[in-house]
């Protein structure tokens, strides 16, 4: 009974030889279904029985429509029926009919206008629009209806009256569209009519009558080429270039697209290497300017743009893009908004000094920058150096050193007291590069550039006790943003200068400060230089700082072995050798209770001490199992117990590795 229960077991899993798809199942269905009725061809011997099968179907309709009147498909298909019979008149009754009971069925109309527009009864359906449109003025398809019937025709003047009638009822933006399309196309027309049996003075007279009456905001591209190559045809070259160039300065790249194409194949047949380029920095220029317009503040679009109107050497054009650029001034007062916008000043005023050789409006250029910053705030150090190198082009040290000046006062930045010292240091006004210095570190005692520039600055005119006392005040600073490298010139200095002792002394000084294992190398090298080869002081450094942590160890003892290689002798090398750690992996744990192996460096001296400490242990819990005794001054001997033992081993191990 249980093997009854539940769905039937397949005993053979393997894939069916025949496999069954859906589109065989659908393909059976369609084939083996049953063909639907159909009905019998009637075939009428003589007009009797034509006559007697047109009453009784239109009996037929009849009663349709006289059961259900305003279900307007019951008249529609009487009608279809009619015009089938080819009985014109009896289907405009039924239409008429229809109408009658519904004048504002729009499908209504439509089949009754179509119908006489089949059987090429113009003038019926011209007069059943012109009912229509005015029945129904709101319905714009009843007008396109007009407009295109009266268009295929070739009524151009009855489309024009057409749409006029319609313009007066105010339709939406699309009919209006649709009317200036059919301006534009047939202005075309008419051209190539002139341009067929007229005169070439009566062309150009209705292309030009064409983009007066179009203006700029209905320009159409199609005519302009029309144009264009209409002038071509009669070699007309500086006329067509005129044309196209008058089109694409006023006309957007989304709708100029083709007149673009046709532009460049107009400059590669007939044109020169000027004229190709001329083309490629127009479209370029198109480019450009739909950027700037669909985001004003994308500066690298700008520069790009101001960039090719300088190739194309119009100084016009390159001053209207500049000018462009930086009235686009960011929206935020924060400098990292200002950083590009900035590079648009400077372009701008390098272009006119170098370029436009205007030094004056170069000058203007570079005051109406400084005026925009927002110096409170934030400051641009290179636009201040620019202005004060523009300057000095210009032979006008005056104005340099009052603008560095002014820029000290209102924003002072250590870049701007670098660039001031350095164009001083040129001229050779030391007085002033001291007095400059001097301002620098009482506004930012804390550079050590600074102290470092103004103690080269002493040095380098003999005025070695003003370095000292330079380097002096420096590191006493309690706040320095790269002491190292202070205390690295000063020591350098002493050194260079023959100070050994001073030197010396300074090493002293600085590993008080800090125990860096650079600076025991540093001291160690400086010491192998002295010149009276008073290398055993240097050993001294070398070892001295030989027990730190162990990668610091390393790395002296690296030190040590090649000074030792250097200077030193066999047994000193081999000493240091039996100095250098082993690798040995461990492993440790971490603190989701995982472990992980790392390499450690395992040192002789290390080993010695923990064999020493070993033993020692040893000793100790000998001695304290047998119930030894602790000797001291002025006390005998006696049982010491457990605790005091374990105070004499804790304060053992603090000594060999305090």
């Amino acid at each position: 009974m249980e093997s009854s229960r539940g769905p039937p077991k397949v005993k053979n899993k393997a894939a069916s030889a025949i496999q069954i798809s859906a589109e065989q199942l659908l393909r059976e269905a369609v084939d083996r279904q049953e063909p639907g009725l159909q009905a019998p061809t009637q075939r009428f011997a003589d007009l009797e029985e034509l006559h007697e099968f047109q009453g009784r179907k239109r009996k037929e309709f009849e009663d349709y429509v006289r059961r259900n009147r305003i279900n307007m498909n019951n008249w529609m298909r009487y009608a279809q029926w009619e015009l089938e019979q080819k009985e014109f008149k009896r289907a405009r009754s039924v239409f008429e009919r229809a109408l009658d009971v519904d004048s504002t069925s729009v499908t209504l109309w439509i089949r009754y206008i179509e119908a006489e527009m089949k059987s090429r009864n113009i003038n019926h359906a011209r007069n059943l629009l012109d009912r229509a449109v005015t029945i129904l003025p709101r319905i714009d398809k009843l007008w396109y209806k007009y407009c295109y019937m009266e268009e295929m025709l070739g009524n151009i003047p009855g489309t024009r009256q057409v749409f006029e009638r319609w313009m007066s009822w105010e339709p939406d933006e699309a009919a209006w569209s649709s009317y200036i399309k059919l301006e534009k196309r047939n202005w075309i027309k008419w051209a190539r009519f002139e341009e067929e049996y007229g005169t070439s003075d009566l062309v150009r007279e209705v292309f030009g009558t064409a983009v007066e009456a179009l203006g700029d905001d209905f320009m159409d591209e199609r005519l302009f080429i029309a144009y264009a190559r209409f002038e071509a045809k009669l070699k007309e070259y500086e006329r067509a270039r005129a044309i196209y160039k008058y089109a694409l300065d006023r006309m957007a790249r989304s709708k100029s697209i083709s007149l673009h194409k046709a532009y460049t194949t107009f400059e590669k047949q007939f044109g020169d290497r000027e004229g190709v380029e001329d083309v490629i920095i127009s479209k370029r220029r198109v480019q450009y300017e739909e950027q700037v317009k669909e985001n004003p503040k994308n500066y690298d679009a700008w520069f790009d743009y101001a960039r090719l109107e300088e190739t194309s050497g119009d100084v016009d054009r390159v001053r209207d893009v500049y000018e462009r650029a930086i009235a686009q001034i960011p929206p935020t007062q924060e400098k990292r908004h200002w950083r590009r916008y900035i590079y648009l000043w400077i372009f701008y005023a390098i272009w006119e000094e170098m370029e436009s050789k205007d030094v004056e409006r170069a000058r203007q250029v570079y005051q109406e920058c400084l005026k925009l910053i927002p110096h409170k705030k934030f400051t641009f150090a290179k636009i201040w150096l620019m202005k004060a190198q523009f300057e000095i082009r210009q032979q006008q040290l005056q104005a340099a050193r009052k603008t560095l000046g002014q820029a000290i006062g209102m924003c002072p930045k250590d870049k701007l007291f670098k660039g001031y010292v350095e164009l001083e240091i040129k001229l050779f006004e030391f007085v002033r590069c001291r007095t400059l210095y001097e301002k620098h570190i009482e506004w930012n005692p804390a550079n050590c550039q600074a102290w470092i520039k103004f103690a080269e600055l002493e040095r380098g005119l003999d005025d070695l006790e003003r370095t000292r006392a330079i380097f002096e005040l420096a590191i006493s600073q309690q706040v320095l943003d790269m002491p190292e490298l202070l205390w690295k010139a000063y020591i350098d200095f002493e050194e260079e200068e023959g100070e050994y002792d001073r030197t010396r002394h300074l090493y002293e000084r600085l590993l008080e400060k800090t125990d860096h294992v650079k600076v025991w190398i540093s001291y160690a090298h400086f010491e192998i230089n002295v010149p009276d080869d008073d290398e055993d002081e240097a050993e001294e450094d070398e070892e001295k700082t030989d027990k730190d942590l162990k990668d610091e160890r390393v790395s002296l003892l690296n030190a040590h072995l090649s000074f030792e290689r250097t200077h030193g002798s066999e047994e000193d090398i081999e000493k240091v050798q039996k100095q250098m750690p082993r690798k040995t992996k461990r492993r440790r744990k971490l603190d989701d209770d995982s472990y992980e192996e790392y390499v450690d460096y395992v040192f002789p001296a290390d080993d010695e001490q923990t064999k020493k400490l070993s033993n020692f242990l040893a000793m100790a819990q000998s001695w304290k199992q047998a119930g030894g005794t602790i000797s001291g001054s002025g006390e005998q001997n006696g049982e010491a117990s457990g605790k005091e033992a374990n105070e004499l081993m804790a304060l053992y191990y603090a000594g060999l590795w305090g």
